[in-house]
């Protein structure tokens, strides 16, 4: 055991308390991320005693470690004449043994490749650097010094921060735009037919992750009528979209291809089980005539479309039917129905009535939001529907709404 390489001079201020530890610190080579953990956890405990008016000694010593045997270790005390709780030891950052005269840390030595007054790693520095920024605000007085050191031993640490990250926000940046262009693709153009007007809102649930398995597609069927299908995909992010991306094309060559409408969830469930037995979806086809307003209906598995009609009843449009994926899939019936000029249909998934997690008081809501909405512009519609839907969300989804209205006239908007 060696002499101590400190004196036993009293310590009356925290700001001694700090340049005794690094002192030694740098006197027995520990590394930046140890001599922070150490230079925080002398002065918890010394700050004890100062706040009492007690002065503090500090001494270092070489001692042997229990295990493994003959190995020197660096034992570092701090001598206060105040006891020193269990719930104060037990919240310091580098454990510490309480003694009858104060507390001891017992410190293995640096490895030879550390070496003394640089950083082991940037973590280590980064907790130092946290640890001092702590006590700026308390200690005014100590501040120039405090800077100095920082600037000392951490300004290439600061300096990587700051560029990783700028590195990482140009990252998200980049990322948002790729994903966001990557939307745009996903999604059909706009739809343009004469006595029709079409609009759509779409929100993932992750704002990082723009693209989900909420997916609409819309098209005119050679005898001028518009088929729409909504699809919701199982799961979150590409996966999902690529498995609704599969859904909408089955769909759209399906119906192109002349298949009934009745026919169509069924026969896009047996082809989609062929390429991905996992894929499950619920789907819902609607087509409208938009001469005569007639509107049939299929459904698998999907929330029923909703009807406000002019003046302003509301009505739920039901098909019983299993989606992609579900037992026994496919559409039961095909519902028949008519939009009189000025009737807003809307199509949707449940991310937009679920948030509260109880459908039925969703489709309450939502009723009370179209209604109050029908009279905007069509491009304003789902936004707002959206917006009154998710005034409070407990459980987030990806949401998607889709609105139809009928015009006066075939003959233009």
């Amino acid at each position: 055991m060696t002499e101590p390489t400190y004196g036993q001079s009293p310590l009356s201020t925290l700001s001694e308390v700090r340049r005794a530890v690094r002192r030694l610190a740098g006197l027995h080579g520990l590394s930046a991320g140890t001599r922070a953990r150490l230079t925080a956890s002398v002065a918890a405990v010394a700050r004890v005693g100062l706040e009492n008016g007690q002065s503090v000694r500090i001494t270092a010593r070489r001692g042997p470690r229990e295990e493994p045997a003959g190995v020197d270790t660096l034992v570092l005390a701090l001598t206060t004449s105040l006891p020193i709780g269990p719930e104060t030891l037990a919240k310091l950052p580098l454990a510490a043994v309480a003694t009858d005269g104060g507390v001891e840390w017992r410190i293995a030595p640096p490895s030879p490749r550390e070496q003394p007054g640089r950083a082991a790693s940037d973590e280590a520095a980064e907790e130092e650097l946290a640890a001092l920024l702590t006590d700026l605000d308390a200690l005014a007085a100590d501040h120039q010094q405090l800077k100095a050191e920082l600037d000392e031993t951490n300004s290439g640490v600061l300096a990587l921060y700051v560029q990783l990250e700028e590195r990482d926000e140009q990252l998200r940046r980049a990322h948002g735009q790729m994903l966001r262009e990557l939307e745009d693709a996903l999604r059909p153009a706009p739809l343009s037919v004469p006595g029709l007007e079409l609009a759509v809102h779409y929100a993932p649930a992750d704002t990082d992750a723009p693209t989900g398995g909420d997916l609409y597609d819309w098209f005119v069927l050679p005898d001028g009528s518009v088929h729409i299908t909504v699809v919701d995909a199982l799961g979150h992010g590409v996966g999902s979209t690529r498995a609704a991306l599969d859904v909408t094309h089955t769909v759209r060559t399906l119906a192109l291809d002349g298949y009934p409408m009745k026919a169509i969830v069924g026969r896009a469930s047996e082809v989609l089980n062929g390429m991905d037995p996992q894929l499950m979806a619920t789907m819902l086809l609607a087509r409208i005539n938009p001469a005569t307003g007639e509107l049939l209906l299929a459904n698998g598995s999907h929330p029923p479309a909703l009807v406000v009609r002019t003046g302003g009843p509301t009505e739920y449009l039901e098909v019983p039917g299993r989606g992609v994926g579900y037992p026994l899939p496919g559409s039961d019936q095909v519902l028949r129905s008519h939009l009189r000029p000025g009737d807003l249909l809307m199509l949707y998934t449940d991310g937009l009535t679920e948030s509260r997690r109880d459908p039925l008081e969703g489709e309450q809501r939502l009723a009370a939001s179209a209604t109050r909405n029908a009279g905007r512009p069509i491009h304003e519609i789902p936004g707002a529907i959206a917006d009154d839907m998710h005034t409070v969300v407990h459980h987030p989804d990806d949401t998607l709404a889709l609105t139809l209205r009928r015009l006066g006239s075939a003959s233009g908007r």
